[in-house]
């Protein structure tokens, strides 16, 4: 093992994934040495052996075994599209790494480079001051440190790099960008628009703003990329590099900077803290692959990307004599505040006309209508906050043949099966829950997962504003169906708790007080200067909106500020 010299650098990041990413990138990019540690094993670019085939090349057209799912999978097959053949290989197994749940908590992991951004839903919106206030006037939880105004030119800068898809609204609840062209509409969903357009003039229908290159620009968009091919099979990986992820993008240019050191099957055990001066001294790390325990230090910034609760889980395994709770954990916040957004719920329907048109390619977004409630005295609700609905309309394909009876038999049946069938619409909403101290996550040091790390204890579930909120996101999603003419309204609601959206967050929130929060306004831990934590740890609130644009600005946002401090010789 190399000795402490070979084993420094100028600055860690620890995970690969949408803020992993680029913290490697924009720490490489300017000069620093830098070490990039990956819990799981290398991924590369293009190796995505499920991308081109189809059902049918399947084994069990696409699905698990029920025995397969039982033993690898008996949590994550909650999750229906993600425990298919041709999707799970990138999921972790859920008898590798277990968990405990006091309350039922879905926690959708990969460990390998890229993590999730390999995987991910790809919807990219900004918070606004709606969100970034709401705390503070409401008398929720704690206030954000930030505003808007100062995060806007970090959401420019890593919008054009990432290239969203999306059309301008000028909604100030929903903050614009430098969009790639949207995916347009489809005739349905356009007739749909127009109709709560003039029905409802307080609600917005528009496409969802998406991470896929519409427009494809080499010298904007770096990294083994080209245009979006809608296939509609991002799950799986793009071979085409057609929607930002880590290891098309981020990852390959902190690589061709040759300031970038990544070691894979390193899952980091604690942050080492030097107490006189109260800075992270490097991490220690666990080589799963070797069995090996190694430490590797930082002259400079150690960076947290670990993903929210993994985040949590190596500060709380961070003790000390000087951090005996865990660094950054004096006042005991460290794991609590977990929010996630709520959904499963709203309404489709079906639409008559329109036989003689048919959409071209697999939409990469369909459409997105921005929160409308709580919004002004006219749209004031009995809850908190608000949601927004993701969704879409097309036509039936010839599976609808396999569910239907009397479709008769050979010329009638490939007849059938040529035609399309009708339109259908359907919408799901995203609901803000709200922080709660006691949703949290703790160690479990009697359950070691695969690497020989401490495990989680999950104890969070949503609470009554959200319950009161989702009567209203299927009621109003019918209502809106129903307006543009839709029959067979139907509204639908299933079971709803934390980690099933895959958008947790709030583990180690920003704050203006060391007393009631862990991070300060530059992501930095309030106790230890150079140790900056911007996933989705960092969230002092959740809004109802995707979550991955703000954690990519906050890191860029974050990097900027460690540099100039670095330079300035701030940590000693």
């Amino acid at each position: 093992m190399k000795g402490k010299d070979q084993n420094t650098y100028d600055a860690i990041v620890v995970g690969t994934g949408i803020s992993g990413g680029w913290a490697a990138m924009e720490l490489c990019r300017k000069g620093l040495k830098t070490l990039v540690l990956e819990r799981g094993p290398e991924l590369k670019h293009g190796d995505y052996p499920t991308a081109n085939l189809d059902v049918w090349d399947l084994p069990n057209n696409d699905r698990l075994t029920e025995e397969t799912k039982q033993k690898h999978y008996p949590k994550l097959s909650r999750k229906d599209y993600i425990t298919r053949q041709s999707s799970v290989l990138h999921f972790c197994k859920d008898d590798e790494y277990p968990y405990t749940e006091k309350r039922k908590f879905d926690w959708i992991r990969g460990y390998h480079t890229g993590g999730r951004s390999v995987m991910w839903g790809r919807h990219c919106y900004r918070l606004s001051d709606l969100d970034f206030e709401a705390n503070a006037k409401e008398g929720i939880g704690i206030d954000w440190p930030i505003r808007y105004a100062e995060l806007a030119p970090w959401y420019d800068h890593v919008s054009r790099f990432v290239g969203i898809a999306g059309f301008k609204e000028n909604l100030p609840h929903l903050p614009d960008g430098p969009f790639l062209p949207g995916v347009p509409m489809n005739c349905v969903e356009e007739k749909f628009r127009d109709a709560v357009h003039e029905q409802f003039p307080n609600r917005r229908v528009t496409v969802g703003r998406v991470a896929n290159l519409t427009a494809y620009d080499p010298a904007v968009h770096l990294g083994p990329r080209s245009g979006c091919q809608y296939r509609r099979r991002c799950i799986r990986g793009c071979p085409f590099g057609g929607y930002f992820s880590s290891i098309s993008s981020t990852i390959p240019v902190a690589e061709q900077t040759g300031n970038m050191t990544i070691v894979h099957n390193a899952a980091v055990r604690e942050v080492i803290y030097d107490a006189d001066k109260k800075r992270a001294a490097g991490v220690r790390v666990r080589l799963s692959d070797v069995g090996d325990d190694v430490e590797f230090f930082s002259r400079g910034a150690v960076f947290l990307n670990a993903s929210t609760l993994n985040s949590a889980a190596i500060l709380l395994a961070s003790k000390s004599t000087a951090q005996p709770n865990g660094l950054g954990n004096d006042n005991d916040m460290v794991g609590r505040n977990i929010m996630d957004h709520h959904h499963r719920t709203g309404a489709s329907g079906s639409f008559e006309g329109f036989e003689d048109k048919a959409a071209k390619g697999r939409n990469p977004s369909g459409l997105y209508i921005p929160r409308f409630v709580n919004m002004g005295k006219d749209s004031k609700r009995d809850y908190l906050r608000g949601f927004g609905y993701q969704g879409g309309g097309g036509r039936s394909g010839w599976q609808r043949v396999v569910k239907e009876l009397g479709v008769g038999l050979g010329q009638d049946l490939k007849a059938a099966i040529t035609q399309p069938g009708g339109w259908q619409m359907g919408f799901t909403a995203f609901g803000e829950s709200l922080p709660n101290e006691n949703n949290r996550v703790t160690l479990n040091n009697d359950l070691l997962d695969k690497d020989g790390l401490p495990t989680l204890t999950m104890d969070c579930a949503f609470g009554e504003n959200e319950r009161l909120m989702r009567k209203d996101m299927k009621v109003f999603a019918a209502e809106m169906l129903e307006a543009a003419g839709a029959k067979n309204v139907r509204t639908y609601e299933e079971e709803a708790h934390p980690g099933f959206s895959i958008h947790e967050m709030g583990s180690a929130r920003m704050g203006h007080d060391p007393k009631n929060s862990v991070l300060n306004k530059h992501n930095q831990v309030w106790n230890c200067r150079n140790l900056y934590v911007t996933d989705g740890s960092a969230m002092t609130s959740a809004g109802c909106v995707n979550p991955s644009l703000t954690y990519m600005a906050l890191t860029a946002r974050a990097v900027d500020h460690a540099v100039v401090a670095l330079n300035r010789r701030e940590f000693g």
